[in-house]
């Protein structure tokens, strides 16, 4: 982890009593064993033997060599300064393969616990890829909003070929055209009354011709789904690009008292019926529900994030992105359950984060 990328420290050259690897391992180690907060994490170092700081990178001090640990107010300061570019570059495990990206997803958050009297909470953009790992984040900056800077999150990854998926919001022509045009990537898109003329446009389509349907039943949370798929081949749209135009009904019926709702989504994209099958399209669209379920909600549930305090400097992202780390390693490890995973960790904390997240010994 890490590849020595010291032209990221913020700190001054004078005064540096330890090196910034060794600090942004020991505080992603912390976060892997269950830690929440600057204090946790100083705690955790607090308690680190000297062969836990040895293999962090902490150097002996005095005559006997001692390894002492950085304070909570260090680990803090840099976490605030350091650049969220150079946090990611120093958590990425030297020598990684490049992974093809089939499917992505993206989403936003708000962490709530960081808004201020003078500040709004930090907004995060973040993308995941098909096996569930959080490829990019970016802090949406304030007084303005996700769609810009969807194109600013993607333009550094090569995603040819790859199918993105976004929610309504970012249902736009700007957004269409850079990834077919410019990534040569495919979109699957939302389309909702925030885009009165295309979901009218959506509506007006012939859809009692429409022969090609799925269906999909599933049951959970208390209640019965099914998913019923119809897709138009068009051409000519009002929209660059678009292929094909799905519509997703979804009738549900709650197991406890029986009530009934019905709510109908229309569904954009611009790959051929011959490369995206009603099938296809369902289940992309489910997919796009993961970064939800298996980002965000973990996030909150496990490190309650969304109670954070950390609100200065480059915080708040930066410790969403020691948590991306975490769940990107459990992930890769074969974790199903993330909670049983790091409570597992968390009864070895000074060995088995460091082995997850690839330390040298």
């Amino acid at each position: 982890m890490g590849d020595g990328l010291e032209a990221w420290d913020p700190r001054g050259r004078r005064g540096r009593r330890y090196p910034l690897l060794a600090l942004v391992r020991a505080a992603a180690c912390a976060v892997v064993a269950g830690a929440r907060s600057y204090a946790a994490i100083g705690q955790w170092l607090r308690r680190a033997p000297q062969h836990t700081l040895e293999r962090l990178g902490f150097p002996p001090r005095g005559v006997l060599g001692v390894r002492p640990a950085a304070s909570m107010d260090t680990v803090r300061r840099v976490v605030e300064m350091l650049n969220p570019a150079g946090l990611a570059a120093l958590l990425r495990p030297v020598g990684e393969p490049v992974t093809a990206l089939r499917r992505l997803a993206a989403d936003g958050k708000s962490v709530r616990g960081s808004r201020t009297r003078h500040r709004q909470a930090a907004h995060l953009l973040a993308v995941i890829d098909q096996d569930d790992r959080l490829v990019a984040q970016l802090r949406v900056p304030d007084r303005t909003n996700e769609i810009p800077c969807l194109r600013e999150l993607l333009e550094g990854l090569d995603i040819t070929g790859a199918v993105v998926t976004a929610d309504a919001l970012h249902t736009q022509v700007e957004t269409a055209c850079f990834l077919v045009e410019q990534k040569k990537a495919h979109f699957v898109l939302t389309v909702k009354a925030n885009q009165p003329t295309l979901h009218a446009n959506c509506r007006a389509l012939p859809w009692k011709q429409a022969t090609v349907k799925y269906y999909d039943r599933s049951r959970g949370h208390g209640r019965t789904e099914t998913r019923v798929v119809q897709v138009l081949s068009v051409s000519h749209f009002a929209f660059p690009h678009v292929r094909q135009v799905a519509r997703i009904t979804r009738p549900r019926t709650e197991t406890a008292t029986g009530k009934r709702t019905r709510e109908t989504v229309y569904v954009i994209t611009d790959l051929p019926s011959s490369r995206a099958k009603p099938s296809d399209l369902a289940q992309a669209v489910r997919g796009h529900w993961g970064i939800e379920n298996k980002i965000h909600y973990v996030r909150d549930t496990l490190w309650d994030e969304d109670r954070s305090q950390v609100r200065t400097g480059h915080g708040p992202e930066n410790m969403a992105t020691l948590r991306n780390t975490a769940l990107n390693h459990l992930r890769a490890d074969g974790a199903t359950n993330i909670a049983a995973a790091v409570r597992d960790l968390s009864y070895e904390p000074f060995t088995k984060p460091l082995d997850l997240l690839g330390i040298p010994r």
